[in-house]
């Protein structure tokens, strides 16, 4: 079968803390028939087991049981299909995002797949998502995001806002989910955008102006 070049997203989990933003983006960008093709790094893998009792890559889990759509690829295989310029795909995320990895790749390093992945993006000029986890910054930081994003990445701080009211820990992380799906032109049906609300809030005032003038 062959698959197209726009139907693939390249994710990258490192080992910042936040594996249920990665487990989230993954069941969202498969939800709508995307391939992923996933590498995880080895602090990506201690997460997993930390934050979501996965001892190993579990593509089911964290695809919520769409598993033939995810492509687990070995972070030590630098002849992974991934680390060529020749492998279209319509943008990567890295999510989480570690100071480390972010360093990695704002150096240009590739001693994994993962790093190499994210150089490649950057050279083919292809969309490249460093949704960085940690806090607070130092200036090393900084200057890494400043070297990545001109050299065309999106930063993009796992950082939720709250106008939109959340009342759980899982609406925080769709916010975010939603944010990254956005910038890679996945679509979604999270309700995570401003205009959304400004909708709702005009019919829930219709709704409640219509009740009224009933009475």
């Amino acid at each position: 079968m062959t698959i197209e070049p726009s139907s693939r997203v390249i994710v990258g989990i490192s080992g910042a803390s936040g594996a249920r933003y990665a487990c989230r983006v993954i069941e969202r960008i498969t939800a709508v028939d995307l391939h992923v093709h996933l590498t995880v790094s080895t602090l990506g893998r201690r997460l997993l087991a930390d934050e979501l009792g996965m001892n190993r890559i579990d593509a089911e889990a964290l695809s919520s049981g769409r598993g033939r759509l995810v492509t687990v690829h070995n972070n030590a295989d630098l002849g992974a299909p991934i680390a060529s310029g020749s492998f279209l795909h319509r943008g990567m995320v890295i999510v989480p995002a570690s100071s480390n990895t972010l360093g990695a790749v704002a150096s240009g390093i590739s001693d994994n797949l993962l790093q190499r992945a994210a150089a490649v993006a950057l050279k083919e000029r292809r969309p490249l998502v460093i949704a960085h986890r940690e806090s607070p910054l130092n200036h090393i930081d900084i200057l890494n995001m400043q070297r990545c994003s001109r050299a065309g990445a999106i930063i993009c701080p796992l950082n939720p806002g709250f106008y939109l009211h959340p009342q759980s820990i899982d609406d925080l992380v769709d916010f975010m989910t939603g944010k990254i799906l956005d910038l890679l032109a996945v679509p979604h049906d999270l309700h995570t955008r401003w205009e959304e609300r400004e909708t709702q809030e005009r019919r829930n005032a219709e709704t409640h102006k219509q009740r009224d003038e009933e009475i």
